[in-house]
C-alpha cells in the first residue's frame, strides 16, 4: 500500500511506526455521521508471525483459515497466503479486507485461484462483485474475521448500506469451482 502521507502528525510531532490509523473523511461515505478511524494495512512482523501460524493450522485443516495460492502476475511464481472465506448455502466468497494487496492483483490478472485446507485442494475461477452485491458479504465477513474490523469504517452493527459505500476499498470475489472435466480438457489442449 502506498504511504498515507508524511512521516509527521501535522502538529510538528513525529508519527510512531505503529500509529497507522487514519481518518478517511469527516463524514461516513453513506452519510451516517462521523467517520471511524480506518487503519491502513502495512505488513508487520506480527502479521508475518500470525500468517505463519494460520498457514500451519490451515495445512493441518484446523481453524477457519484456508491457504490461497495465486500466480504472480509479473514473476509467474506461486504465492500463498492464509485467508478466511465467507461461506453461505454452498457459495463461497473471498474478501480482501486490506484492499488491493498483491494476492488481489494476482487473482484479478489470472482469473483463477487455488484454495487448500488440510488435504483438500480446489481450483476456483474468481469474479469480482459489484458494490451492491459485495456489501452484504463484507457485513458477514467482519463478523467472522474480527481482527480486520479496524480496516473498515462500518462496524459490525452498521447497516448493509455502509458496507456497500466502502466496497470499492475491500474487493470481494465470488468463487466458482473449476470442474475436474474442464481442468482435464485444458491440460490436454495444452499438450503438444
Amino acid at each position: 500500500m502506498p504511504d498515507a502521507g508524511p512521516s509527521h502528525d501535522g502538529h510538528g510531532g513525529q508519527r510512531r511506526p505503529d500509529d497507522q490509523a487514519r481518518v478517511a473523511g469527516q463524514v461516513h461515505p453513506a452519510g451516517h455521521g462521523s467517520a471511524r478511524p480506518v487503519r491502513e494495512y502495512r505488513k508487520s512482523r506480527g502479521d508475518r508471525a500470525g500468517n505463519a501460524i494460520f498457514s500451519v493450522l490451515a495445512r493441518a485443516g484446523i481453524g477457519p483459515a484456508h491457504l490461497l495460492t495465486t500466480r504472480g502476475r509479473m514473476t509467474g511464481r506461486l504465492r500463498t497466503t492464509p485467508v478466511i472465506l465467507v461461506v453461505h448455502d454452498q457459495q463461497r466468497w473471498l474478501v480482501a479486507p486490506y484492499g488491493a494487496v498483491p494476492w488481489v492483483l494476482n487473482a484479478r490478472a489470472a482469473g483463477q485461484v487455488r484454495l487448500r485446507r488440510g488435504r483438500d485442494r480446489h481450483d476456483y475461477t474468481v469474479r469480482q462483485l459489484p458494490a451492491a452485491q459485495a456489501g452484504p458479504i463484507l457485513q458477514r465477513y467482519i463478523r467472522i474475521a474480527p481482527a480486520t474490523r479496524p480496516y473498515f469504517q462500518a462496524s459490525k452493527d452498521s447497516p448493509v448500506g455502509d458496507f456497500i459505500a466502502e466496497a470499492d476499498r475491500h474487493p470481494v470475489f465470488e468463487l466458482a469451482p473449476v470442474s475436474e472435466a474442464s481442468a482435464g480438457d485444458t491440460a490436454q489442449a495444452s499438450r503438444p
